[in-house]
């Protein structure tokens, strides 16, 4: 029988999750909740039913980052868009923002919903932690849609101009210094503006869901880590060329804006690391497919899913 203790407490936790989500942004056909995976409460939207699509968000992002691209896939599929640890609404702890860490979240999670076969939808960060599924559980992806660079990079001198761009990663990953600018205005708005194509315009609708989250200091000292943990280690991990002893036996396709920061044409080949991949270069896109191009990435996870 349960303590007295925990029987207050029970409805305490679920009222305080309750007012969480009614200062969720609203989007037509999407329910949400929160499921608990190994101590990380973790919150998931949810629309659609058929078969699932997980959808794994870039950062500063979260669920929100699909907007455009739910509706459209929930038509004929279960969608799932959680929010990865330490990012919207999910739990954000000091720890676990580690490739091994962050690749168990993701693992338990499609055991905590029952979900032995997805199709798997990433972009930025997140599309590597989607690659590492690929290659240590392929069994458990139907297919793989990436908005970003595919793996199996060489490495190129000319590589380094494109790094130039990035020196804010070590603004944010710097322990004190990251979580303050992120907390703040000017360098979360910055993120968005600074790499999207010049044509975007970003609404204060679309931004500030991203961008409140961050004020929590909890929320902020995690993008530190996840840029410190896993970001910047896995950048290099991908400019050495260490991904290309991986073999890649899901079927995958590449959306690359030709706008991106890195020159497409110096991604290097990938015939021999992959059974099955294509890229696409996205003519004036740059960074936020997602939000730039909705339409083009529903449609090409459609043809993806179908074929």
């Amino acid at each position: 029988m349960a303590s007295m203790k925990e029987r207050i407490r029970r409805p305490e936790q679920r009222s305080e999750e309750g007012l969480e989500l009614s200062a969720m942004p609203h989007l037509d056909g999407v329910d949400h909740r929160f499921v608990h995976i190994d101590g990380l409460r973790m919150h998931l939207a949810e629309a659609g039913r058929g078969s699932p699509v997980v959808l794994l968000h870039g950062f500063p992002q979260h669920w929100w980052e699909w907007r455009g691209v739910i509706p459209a896939l929930a038509r004929e599929h279960r969608v799932i868009a959680p929010d990865l640890r330490g990012a919207g609404w999910t739990d954000a702890p000091t720890d676990g923002y580690t490739p091994e860490r962050l690749g168990a979240d993701l693992l338990g999670l499609l055991d905590a919903l029952g979900l032995e076969h997805v199709w798997l939808v990433a972009h930025d960060w997140s599309s590597l932690l989607a690659y590492q599924l690929c290659f240590e559980h392929p069994e458990r992806v139907a297919g793989y849609l990436c908005l970003g660079a595919h793996p199996f990079v060489r490495f190129d001198i000319r590589l380094l101009a494109g790094m130039r761009s990035m020196g804010f990663q070590f603004v944010i990953m710097t322990p004190g210094l990251g979580p303050r600018r992120l907390a703040g205005t000017r360098l979360p708005r910055s993120l968005f503006d600074d790499h999207s194509a010049p044509d975007y315009t970003w609404t204060d609708a679309d931004l500030e869901p991203f961008v409140s989250r961050l004020r929590d200091p909890a929320r902020a000292r995690a993008g530190s880590a996840l840029y410190r943990r896993f970001i910047v280690p896995e950048e290099m991990r991908l400019m050495r060329g260490g991904y290309r002893s991986k073999r890649l036996t899901t079927k995958t396709r590449v959306l690359y804006g030709d706008l991106e920061g890195i020159n497409p044409a110096l991604l290097g080949s990938f015939e021999e690391c992959a059974d099955d991949m294509q890229l696409e270069v996205v003519e004036g896109a740059a960074h936020f497919l997602a939000d730039e191009r909705p339409e083009l990435v529903a449609e090409r996870a459609l043809a993806l899913f179908r074929d």
